[in-house]
């Protein structure tokens, strides 16, 4: 999955993203890649938590369906939850019809 399909790369996050096999909107499915980079275990868990609440609330609803892997990178566990909001925003606008490039 991850060398197929289209990449975006934002401030905190590298996305891969192809077409689901699920043809029901919403059907997406979500991967997360967050890397140890010396951090604890509670704030790595802290981290994917905030990036599946994101992910669940504005890259699913309503958007054809998708395989999205979000990969994290060491300097997002220093992004406050509204920075990944922006990148999340702009994933989830690039996976709209018609923005795919």
């Amino acid at each position: 999955m991850l060398r197929e399909g289209k990449r975006i790369r934002t401030r905190f996050l590298d996305v891969r993203f192809s077409v689901s096999p699920f043809p029901h909107p919403g059907k997406s499915r979500i991967g997360l890649i967050v890397p140890k980079a010396k951090h604890s275990a509670v704030e790595r868990n802290k981290l994917k938590r905030r990036l599946r609440e994101l992910a669940r609330t504005v890259l699913i609803p309503g958007k054809p369906s998708h395989d999205i892997v979000l990969i994290a990178r060491a300097t997002t566990y220093d992004a406050t939850f509204e920075l990944l909001r922006l990148d999340i925003d702009r994933i989830g606008h690039e996976l709209q019809p018609g923005n795919e490039s």
